[in-house]
């Protein structure tokens, strides 16, 4: 990494006393912690690189500013020698690659998670020689060539080339006043893009299925489950691609039923279930999950295991009452079409439910219907999903295995 003297960078100056969080490791600066006498916010672009000081001129180190984001400046680094560029980034991908090559013997993974990467506003997910990257700052923004340049060096291709794709449509963008747009942006996308996932194979539309195409995040909490499926009759709901259900299949399931409201999911399920030889093990619903949990309980479906992963709905703080309505009444309805004794799967990516909240939404769903429920496992993101302890929103993901039993 170098360590080259760069032009010394404009000051972004905190208002007195608002430096106990960086000091405690935070790497966020809000609008309201700025001292705009002495740096106005207007005086900055977005994305400009900028020395993040206290009200006396101590550095704390380098970041860059947005004055149109609520998060208006992010720490890069502590050393102020250390500015947002091609080498800095190379630096950080090569350690943040290092840890994906430990955990998995595949490259099959999540390469880049932000701030817990040390490269706030970049989320890059690998699928062997394909590239996905999620760009959602101004400062990143900027950096956009010395992301695709980094990348290239770094990841060293299993085939003849890298494919590097940008999937800068994320709906954040807009916070940060950016443009919406996907593009190849290096080599050329294969006609298929296939991953491999606990011993299960999966082809992906990288530039057209949700986020980067598929959801690294519940690897491992997806190889636990396959331990309770064996010879059993499993549902998946908001299947997407069947992540879920389809492994469940590989894993021994005698059936398994996948609903989702999207019939190019629906339709991409049944690919994938072929892709893996078990397409004659799988029934599809196309519809709504509460619409169509609810007639299968009409119709006296009972299932063995039954898996819950919704969506976020929990998006903002203010969605929490009505949020946590949803997850209590899909639960509720999970439970109504298990088995005696059956495993209940469920899980939240909502950062604003906490892991006891869901404990507790599972505990008063199952008395709803006048079960009882088990813990046996919790599950949360996988390590290509590393956790930054200053940063609460980079742990968002909890699942539970509970075991529903009748009074």
């Amino acid at each position: 990494m170098s360590t080259e003297t760069h032009p010394k960078l404009p000051p972004l100056r905190l208002k007195k006393n608002e430096e106990r969080r960086l000091k405690a490791g935070h790497l966020w600066v809000y609008s309201n912690e700025i001292d705009i006498e002495q740096t106005p916010l207007k005086d900055f672009e977005p994305g400009a690189m900028v020395s993040i000081e206290d009200t006396r001129g101590h550095v704390f180190g380098t970041g860059y500013v947005n004055p149109h984001s609520l998060i208006s400046a992010r720490l890069i680094s502590r050393d102020a020698r250390y500015v947002l560029d091609q080498s800095l980034i190379t630096h950080r991908l090569n350690i943040a690659l290092s840890l994906r090559e430990q955990c998995f013997s595949q490259p099959f993974y999540r390469l880049v998670f932000g701030e817990a990467d040390g490269l706030p506003g970049l989320v890059v997910d690998r699928y062997g020689d394909v590239l996905v990257a999620q760009i959602t700052t101004a400062g990143m923004e900027r950096q956009k060539q010395a992301v695709i340049a980094a990348l290239e060096k770094v990841i060293k291709p299993i085939g003849s080339a890298l494919t590097i794709v940008l999937r800068n449509d994320s709906p954040s963008r807009k916070s940060e006043e950016l443009d919406s747009y996907v593009e190849v942006v290096s080599g050329t996308l294969p006609n298929t893009v296939v991953l491999e996932e606990n011993g299960t194979q999966f082809e992906i539309d990288v530039l057209k299925g949700q986020k980067t195409g598929w959801f690294y995040d519940h690897r491992m909490n997806r190889a636990r489950m396959q331990q309770y499926v064996g010879g059993k009759r499993v549902l998946d709901v908001f299947s997407y691609i069947g992540g879920w259900g389809i492994q469940a299949l590989t894993a021994g399931a005698s059936e398994v039923m996948c609903i989702d409201a999207s019939k190019s999911a629906i339709d991409r399920i049944h690919h994938n279930a072929a892709l893996n030889n078990c397409d004659d093990k799988l029934a599809t619903v196309e519809g709504d999950a509460f619409e169509a949990l609810k007639s299968l309980r009409l119709e006296r479906e009972r299932f063995d295991v039954v898996i819950i992963d919704p969506p976020a709905f929990i998006k903002r703080k203010k969605d929490f009452k009505e949020g946590i309505i949803a997850y209590r009444r899909i639960n509720q309805m999970a439970m109504q079409v298990l088995n005696k004794g059956g495993y209940l799967f469920s899980a939240s990516c909502s950062y604003h439910l906490k892991q006891e909240q869901l404990q507790d939404t599972i505990l008063k769903a199952s008395r709803h219907v006048d079960r009882n429920a088990q813990i046996i496992e919790q599950g949360h993101q996988g390590p290509d999903h590393p956790v930054h302890p200053a940063i609460p929103e980079t742990s968002y993901l909890k699942s539970f295995t509970a075991r529903i039993l009748m009074n």
